[in-house]
């Protein structure tokens, strides 16, 4: 009884050390997979901010395309009375062009020469200037220019919204991936902790009553020397009872 004692204590103490190795492995992975999951929300905010404000700033850009290609080689040139808000709405191209540059100008750095910055710079400062000249004929070098600009400023919003999507793609295969694995691992840390803790009260009640036998045998074992005893002592009086009769 004692050697089981003994052999259940330690397989108790093993398999405490080797539950508490499992809660921390589990817990481990859990709190890296919470962290990427958090970062994945972060990304993807970002992201959808982002694609948001490119697919703006394109469809802008797009529709002062349509504006200027009204002007761009003087295709208005008789039309100048039928059509009066034209200013307005070369207006609402400087603005637009004003807003992207301001908003994204480090998106421009090495995109546009000097020259381009300043024409873009003269037509947001004074768009009518811009108008009245396409009719005179006198702005044509200025109005493809400005025209050239508008195309390539939309073309590299649609490169980097093309080149975000596919970060994006890229972003979430990768944390697909990684929460796969990391669901395997707390999976199979989860397994092996739940078997390990029934092992574990198997293994506590087992000894549990082992204890309790060794003590019923000790209980025993007192009884049976006190009956030896009190059978000695009664012995003994017979012995001493028979000696005084003779």
């Amino acid at each position: 009884l004692t050697t089981k004692i003994e052999e259940h204590t330690a397989a108790s103490a093993r398999l405490g050390a080797e539950i508490t190795n499992l809660e921390k492995e589990v817990a481990g992975n859990q709190a890296s997979l919470d962290q990427a999951t958090a970062i994945r929300q972060k990304q993807l905010a970002e992201f959808n901010s982002e694609e948001k404000d490119m697919l703006e700033s394109v469809s802008a850009l797009k529709a002062a395309i349509v504006v200027l290609s009204k002007h761009h080689g003087g295709s208005l040139l008789q039309d100048k009375k039928k059509d009066q808000h034209e200013g307005t709405r070369l207006l609402g191209v400087a603005n637009t062009l004003r807003y992207q540059m301001r908003k994204h100008a480090r998106l421009f750095v090495g995109v546009l020469s000097p020259s381009e910055r300043r024409a873009l710079d003269a037509f947001i400062q004074a768009p009518e200037d811009y108008f009245d000249a396409t009719y005179k004929q006198s702005y044509a070098p200025q109005s493809g220019q400005i025209f050239g600009i508008l195309k390539q400023m939309k073309a590299t919003f649609e490169e980097n919204l093309s080149v975000a999507q596919k970060e994006e793609l890229e972003n979430q295969k990768a944390y697909t991936e990684l929460k796969a694995a990391k669901e395997a691992e707390i999976a199979a840390g989860q397994a092996q902790l739940d078997t390990k803790q029934q092992d574990l009260a198997s293994t506590d009640q087992k000894l549990a009553q082992s204890k309790q036998d060794i003590e019923d045998t000790r209980n025993t074992l007192s009884a049976e020397e006190q009956f030896l005893l009190m059978l000695k002592e009664k012995c003994s009086m017979t012995d001493k009872e028979w000696e005084e009769r003779q």
